[in-house]
């Protein structure tokens, strides 16, 4: 399998540049438990659904190049440039080709990436709701369509965590969903974690206060039951989504494997989209190409280039798909033994903690993360 460089800190450091400039110790095992009134799974394969509006919806996938907020003279400048921007494509969108029900951006399309520690990192993320939510918005409202995007993001219920969020906004203009990053990869550097908080580093605290349901929520619309994440190479996360009733997953990346995102519309049953920024050739790295893909892993549509800004468009026969559709045939009952005793190397909820105790930088949060390992020695960076 080709391997395309995936959410490599040289990248990230050059796009930085690019836009300006033993003591083992055991995180508690969560003692929650789904209460006998909650129905996550459908025992008869069906899965909850509302009427949809036609035979057959468009998804138009955003390919467009990423600025850092830390690039420009103040923040606010570079919100409406990026906002404009959005704006500008998502004019397009409307204007060329079929019209649009689903317009999907990448992950970062507001506040780019931005290197330094957890501090420096704050101020250049957006709140949601918000100012930006609020703009875009009115994109959807104008488009008629769903409006998908991903972004940093900080809340006050949650201080000094940087959250991975992909936002949908519905036809209305307010915000439909929100679907926090599930998990973050691990192990892909020798020298350093990922430090954003996802649903994994926090659970019961998540899990307090939005329910079980929303670890992986599907939202039921007019256009069929869509699903976002960020999230690469977890096929645990997508089986998850699809037993929930996913049938378009969206996806919003910093880099990606093609091949990933064919496997997993393919061995899940849905369709499936992939929005990427583009980056110039010359950087070596392979960004853009950004796809749609069938459930039995045919590409609908992708763009060729790497480099260059676009929109791909694919129209899906969602009533036809869904015509007498169950969720996915999964070995789960004969595999479950081996799962039951598997033990992952990083226990859940790592990062519930006093905000002070946060990891402030990638070696900081690599340094939490072998202390907490489970295995010994802990695992070693395998990419």
């Amino acid at each position: 399998m080709k391997i395309k460089t995936i959410l490599l800190i040289p990248f990230l450091s050059l796009l930085f540049a690019i836009s300006c400039k033993e003591n083992k110790t055991e995180t508690p095992t969560s003692t929650s438990s789904i209460s006998a009134e909650t129905i996550l799974v459908q025992p008869d394969g069906t899965y909850p659904k509302v009427p949809l509006e036609k035979d057959s919806v468009v998804i138009k996938v955003m390919q467009t190049r990423v600025k850092s907020l830390s690039g420009f003279s103040t923040i606010e400048e570079g919100l409406e440039e990026n906002m404009s921007y959005m704006e500008k494509m998502a004019e397009q969108a409307m204007t060329k080709g079929d019209k649009p029900d689903i317009i999907l951006f990448h992950e970062f399309p507001l506040t780019g990436y931005s290197s330094g520690t957890r501090q420096d990192k704050l101020p250049f993320t957006i709140e949601v709701p918000g100012p930006e939510t609020q703009r875009i918005g009115e994109i959807a409202k104008k488009c008629d369509c769903y409006v998908v995007f991903g972004s940093y993001v900080r809340d006050t219920e949650w201080p000094d965590h940087i959250l991975s969020i992909n936002t949908v906004l519905g036809r209305d203009g307010k915000i439909a969903k929100t679907f926090w990053k599930s998990r973050n990869i691990k192990r892909i550097y020798k020298d350093r974690e990922i430090t954003t908080t996802t649903i994994e580093a926090v659970r019961d605290a998540y899990r307090e206060k939005y329910g079980i349901e929303e670890e992986f929520p599907v939202l039921q619309t007019e256009f069929g039951n869509i699903a976002v994440s960020t999230v690469q190479f977890d096929p645990f996360i997508y089986a998850a989504f699809a037993m929930r009733g996913t049938e378009i997953m969206l996806r919003t990346a910093t880099l990606f494997a093609e091949e990933d995102v064919v496997f997993t519309a393919w061995s899940n049953d849905f369709y499936s989209a992939m929005a990427n920024f583009t980056l110039p050739e010359s950087t070596g790295y392979d960004a853009g190409e950004s796809v749609i893909v069938a459930p039995n892993g045919d590409i609908l549509a992708k763009h060729p280039s790497k480099e260059e800004d676009g929109i791909v468009e694919a129209k899906i026969p969602i009533a036809a798909f869904r015509k007498d559709r169950t969720i996915p045939n999964y070995a789960l009952e004969m595999t479950q033994p081996v799962f039951e005793q598997y033990q992952a190397e990083v226990p859940i909820n790592h990062l519930e903690m006093e905000k002070e105790k946060l990891p402030k930088t990638g070696q900081e949060m690599k340094l939490l993360i072998d202390s907490i390992s489970r295995y010994d020695p802990p695992k070693k960076a395998t990419w």
